[in-house]
């Protein structure tokens, strides 16, 4: 359970902080539903940038944002759907898409959902405390923008291999940026940069996202119900609900799973990872290019419990078919073998963790065998604008493409994927990969024996947690009260 405990003084501090600065914060309900945003807010985020640096953007932590750049209102969910060919199989797959977010990533909702309990309890101080954002990738940029956003200084942690376009944007955004040894597959590096500003400063706030249960709650709340509301949508006579596939990351996307496993409990959940880093299949480790899912531990707030397939993917296969989805030669081979032009243009919305999701669905649906009647669901973190630097060194490494290179990759890389490097999970399973939380996050972060079991054996553990998001939306209506920044708007 998140402590809700309230610090008076630091509370006060901020709903100043919010005043002067004209900042609202949005409720759960909010996020889920767009249309229940006050309309003089959307009134006003008409002349507001999707990316800009303004507290108005904070109404856009929304999967329903209009598909622009510039202004933009609310619609329905944007999402795409992947047509058997381009994915080999009956099952439809759709995607939501994370580059109508500001800062072109659905992460930002994440972190929101990790900072705002803490500002309106006062357990942050605005005035006094600096932000921490470990991250391996995207996370420390969502973390970044919304401390910016809430008038708060910032420190973003990530590894030194990741792309350059993130470390660029963040030298803009963050107060700090930190770069740790290694790559996405680096965590405890991670860990271990947070543990030191924890022992040597006083002013740091830690909003670890592997273990914060906010980024639980959001996603549960928010994109579990995204993702429900597309599926009502599109179905049709006959149509189930299938399940739905998430690489791991920090699992907190996984948390959506848990709401649809709710409301169709037939469903499959599905937890992807890098096959060259095989922390859940194999108790193994390594390092990977599969950018944003940091792995060699079970995040703690990953209900393993609720868990039915482990799915590993070749980096491989995600890294070429970013080239193929992102090159005038890969564009016009698709289109050449039945790929509609106006999808085609749409896959540059997946970058390469959104690649990897759907090729999650793709080994999903080919184990179960699905028919044209089922649907799979997942999301594209963010978008490819976040790796072009990765498609010129592809083109560095293997040369210019070509239609013969294209051809090869989508047959490579693409139809012939396999349903190895998987696993269905029994019971036995679920709990073998649930345990190796104890060394990580028992032994080495300060996780308790008792909880550690309370994950497993109690049966409210998360439920309880899922339902805080009412009182969190209680909290946030009375600081934006206390604050009258909406009334005066």
């Amino acid at each position: 359970m998140i402590d809700l405990t309230i610090h008076a003084d630091a509370l006060a501090r901020n709903i100043g902080v919010a005043r002067k600065n004209h900042i609202i914060l949005p409720t759960y309900e909010q996020m889920k539903d767009p249309s229940k945003i006050p309309e003089k807010v959307k009134k006003a985020l008409k002349n507001v940038g999707l990316w800009d640096v303004d507290p108005l953007n904070l109404f856009r932590i929304s999967w329903h944002n209009e598909p622009t750049m510039e202004g933009g209102g609310f619609g329905g969910v944007n999402y795409i759907e992947l047509p058997s060919s381009l994915t080999g199989v009956k099952a439809r797959i759709v995607c939501l898409i994370g580059k109508w977010f500001p800062t072109g990533c659905h992460k930002v909702g994440a972190s929101y959902g990790c900072l705002v309990p803490r500002l309106v309890t006062g357990q942050f101080d605005a005035t006094y405390n600096k932000a921490v954002w470990p991250s391996t990738g995207n996370y420390c940029r969502g973390g970044a923008f919304n401390s910016k956003l809430l008038a708060c200084d910032s420190i973003a942690i990530l590894p030194a291999e990741m792309s350059r376009e993130r470390f660029d944007w963040l030298s803009k955004i963050a107060g700090e940026v930190i770069a740790t040894p290694g790559c996405e597959s680096n965590v405890k590096e991670i860990f271990d940069k947070t543990w030191e500003l924890r022992n040597t400063r006083d002013d740091v706030v830690i909003f670890n996202q592997f273990e914060e249960m906010g980024n639980c709650i959001w996603h549960y709340q928010v994109t579990g119900n995204a993702i429900a509301e597309v599926f009502e949508t599109i179905k049709r006579p006959g149509d189930r609900f299938a399940g739905a596939a998430f690489t791991s990351g920090s699992a907190g996307t996984m948390s959506a799973g848990d709401l649809l496993k709710e409301k169709y409990p037939h469903s499959k959940l599905a937890v992807g990872e890098a096959l060259q880093c095989p922390t859940l299949l194999w108790n193994g480790f390594g390092g990977h290019r599969i950018e944003g899912i940091g792995d060699k531990h079970v995040p703690w707030i990953h209900n393993v419990r609720n868990t039915d397939m482990v799915i590993d993917i070749d980096d491989n296969d995600s890294q070429n078919l970013l080239r193929l989805f992102n090159s005038p030669e890969g564009k016009a081979y698709l289109q050449e073998v039945g790929v509609a032009p106006e999808l085609v243009e749409k896959l540059s919305f997946m970058g390469i963790s959104g690649i990897a999701n759907m090729l999650c669905c793709i080994k999903m649906a080919k184990y179960y065998e699905l028919t044209e009647h089922d649907v799979l669901a997942t999301v594209c973190t963010d978008s490819a604008i976040m790796y072009q630097s990765r498609i010129d060194e592809l083109n560095q490494q293997q040369g210019a493409y070509s239609k013969v290179a294209a051809a090869a990759d989508f047959a490579g890389h693409l139809q012939s994927i396999r349903t190895d490097t998987m696993q269905e999970l029994t019971y036995e399973d679920r709990k073998r990969i649930h345990n190796l939380k104890y060394y990580t996050w028992v032994e080495q972060q300060g996780k308790t024996y008792e909880e550690i079991n309370q994950q497993w054996y109690d049966e409210h553990y998360w439920i309880d947690m899922h339902e805080q998001a009412a009182e969190l939306d209680k909290l946030i209506n009375q600081f934006n009260a206390a604050t009258g920044v909406l009334e005066s708007l």
